[in-house]
């Protein structure tokens, strides 16, 4: 068996990552341009100033995705680029660049996947409480309405947010992300809430305004991978479970009220003195009916039942393989990753993000060569299939990322693209894995 035939194979970026263009025609601040403007926050003391200059050169980035095959794109848009002060007036230059974007991928005939939150809140909103503000959600349903009603026409494929878990586990609860933030976990589960608030708003509007929208919400998941048949259930229990010790990094706890429409018994209970107020109309809102769910996933844990009915992540030999980022390399991860969303959801998945961070340099013969990230794609992609061929409904697959990039506190001291940049000329350059991944484009994986 193979990938379904109208399965999407594509590429992924995110708005602060690639285009740069920090202050450029209008552009408002973000907590990200802030962030790393602070001394120490990064580990090359980079920013994304110039980034992958994505805002000035995106046609040639667009040709390079065609010649490659690649048949979607999934971006983000910078909300401080189309509102600067993420409420009232719109920049209309910022609209012109992503009006321009859409309309050259349509050109050669890539399909637009648009990601309206990858992490970059614009600054103006954080110095009125951000995530905290209760008024948040109606000032992200503005936002989304303004991307609705400008890019609509032509994009029917919308994500709300990427990675809640990432960007408040990370930037709220340990402080190595923007904003740089160690709030408790009261005000945790207050932010949380706003977010999810925020997607069911933002969903509603699409719905209202996007004619044939296909909306989902995305996950960066690190799945329990049982070791043996018997590890099945226990992984399952502690891959979903969701308490007051373990609920920001949970994917159950973002999921659960989007598709259930109520938090997770157990973090409720366990919570009850500390969980935010909200109403009936709250929930009603945060499960607005969803087309999808994404899934970014890079690694997992091997896990075995610990004999009380959980599992628990086994300890991994001395040596064993890892990405330069320091992820273990765990292909099963993609298998059991979508197969355990699958059957508890019960909504199509995508894979919106899966790669590799390695030490990639151009050789001695003016070419890139990566067969380390090769092997690491098409072990991945074969436990993909095999989901598939298990009755996973798979839509489609991201591969991250287009390009190499800001790699968030690492700078660019991690390479995750399958086109090389030189971030001293902006010179891109195809490495041997992108036109790896063209092949098994143009055989819709058969050849996995």
């Amino acid at each position: 068996m193979s990938f379904r035939k109208d399965f999407v194979w594509g590429a992924a970026t995110a708005s602060y990552q690639i285009e740069g263009g920090y202050n450029a025609d209008g552009k408002g601040l973000n907590i990200w341009d802030e962030f790393t403007h602070t001394e120490g926050k990064i580990a090359d003391d980079s920013n994304g100033d110039i980034a992958c200059d994505h805002y000035h050169r995106y046609k040639e980035d667009v040709k390079l995705m065609h010649e490659l095959g690649i048949k979607a794109y999934r971006f983000s848009l910078s909300w401080s680029r189309i509102i600067p002060d993420g409420t009232g007036e719109v920049n209309p230059k910022g609209i012109a660049f992503y009006n321009s974007l859409i309309d050259e991928l349509l050109k050669y005939g890539i399909e637009p996947f648009i990601t309206l939150y990858h992490w970059d809140l614009p600054y103006a909103l954080h110095l009125k409480g951000g995530w905290l503000n209760d008024d948040i959600s109606d000032w992200f349903a503005d936002y989304a309405r303004i991307a609705a009603e400008n890019f609509g026409d032509r994009v029917k494929n919308f994500i709300t947010f990427n990675e809640p878990q990432v960007f408040v586990g990370c930037g709220y609860l340990e402080g190595k992300h923007a904003p740089g933030y160690a709030l408790n976990k009261k005000e945790l589960l207050h932010i949380g809430h706003n977010i999810l608030l925020s997607h069911g708003k933002a969903v509603n509007i699409l719905r209202e305004k996007v004619s044939a929208a296909n909306i989902g919400i995305v996950s960066g998941t690190r799945p329990f991978c049982p070791e043996t048949e018997s590890d099945i259930e226990p992984s399952r229990r502690s891959y979903f479970g969701c308490g007051k010790d373990s609920f920001v990094f949970t994917d159950s706890y973002w999921f659960d009220p989007v598709i259930f429409g109520k938090y997770p018994d157990k973090l409720t209970e366990e919570c009850a003195d500390i969980m935010p107020g909200y109403s009936e109309e709250d929930m009603k809102i945060i499960s607005a009916p969803i087309d999808f769910i994404g899934l970014n996933i890079y690694t997992g844990y091997p896990a075995r039942d610990t004999g009380n009915g959980y599992a628990s992540p086994i300890a991994l030999p001395k040596g064993f393989p890892k990405t330069c980022i320091g992820w273990d390399i765990i292909p099963s991860s993609l298998y059991w990753g979508t197969k355990f969303h699958y059957e508890r959801y019960k909504l199509p998945v995508y894979i919106t993000e899966n790669g590799m961070s390695a030490k990639d340099f151009i050789s001695l013969d003016g070419k890139v060569h990566d067969p380390d990230r090769i092997d690491f794609l098409h072990r991945y992609l074969k436990e993909l299939k095999r989901s598939a061929d298990d009755g996973t409904d798979i839509r489609g697959y991201f591969q991250w990322s287009l390009m190499d990039n800001f790699e968030w506190a690492s700078g660019y001291e991690e390479r995750f693209g399958i086109v090389y940049v030189d971030y001293e000329t902006g010179e891109r350059m195809v490495k041997d894995s992108a036109y790896w991944y063209r092949d098994v484009i143009a055989s819709n994986g058969e050849n996995v």
